[in-house]
C-alpha cells in the first residue's frame, strides 16, 4: 500500500498560499519562496508553480502598497494644503490592498483563481 506523503498534500499548499495573501505579514514567506526559487531550490510541479505565482502577486500587492502608502504620507507631510486629502487617499488605499488580499483568499478557499489583470502580469516579470 502507497503511503502518501503528509507534507505534500493539497490542504498543505493552499494553506501556505493563504499564508502569502496575509496582508503585509504575508510578503516576508512570499519572498522568502521567491528567493529560494531564484537559488533553485524549488521543485517542479502544479503545486509549486501556483506557489510561486502566489508569491509573486502577494509581493507585488505589497510592493505597490507600501510604495503608495510612503509616496502619499511624503507627499501629505510637504504640502500642506494637500495633507487630508492624500492621507485621505492613502487610507483608502491601505483598505484596498487588506480587501483584495482577502478577497483572493476567498477565491482561493473556493478553488478559483488567483490572478488579477494587470498586477498579476506585473507580478510574472519578477524572476
Amino acid at each position: 500500500m502507497k503511503q502518501s506523503d503528509p507534507l505534500e498534500s493539497e490542504d498543505l499548499d493552499r494553506l501556505q498560499i493563504f499564508i502569502y495573501l496575509i496582508p503585509v505579514v504575508g510578503f516576508f514567506p512570499a519572498l522568502w519562496t521567491l528567493y529560494r526559487q531564484a537559488k533553485g531550490e524549488s521543485l517542479e510541479g502544479a503545486s509549486e508553480r501556483a506557489r510561486q505565482n502566489a508569491s509573486r502577486l502577494a509581493v507585488t500587492l505589497a510592493m505597490g502598497w507600501i510604495v503608495g502608502y510612503a509616496l502619499l504620507g511624503a507627499g501629505g507631510q510637504a504640502a500642506d494644503s494637500l495633507t487630508l486629502p492624500l492621507l485621505i487617499v492613502s487610507s483608502l488605499l491601505t483598505s484596498g490592498y487588506f480587501l483584495v488580499n482577502i478577497w483572493l483568499m476567498v477565491r482561493l478557499w473556493q478553488g478559483q483563481a488567483i490572478r488579477l489583470p494587470g498586477i498579476s502580469r506585473l507580478g510574472d516579470r519578477i524572476p
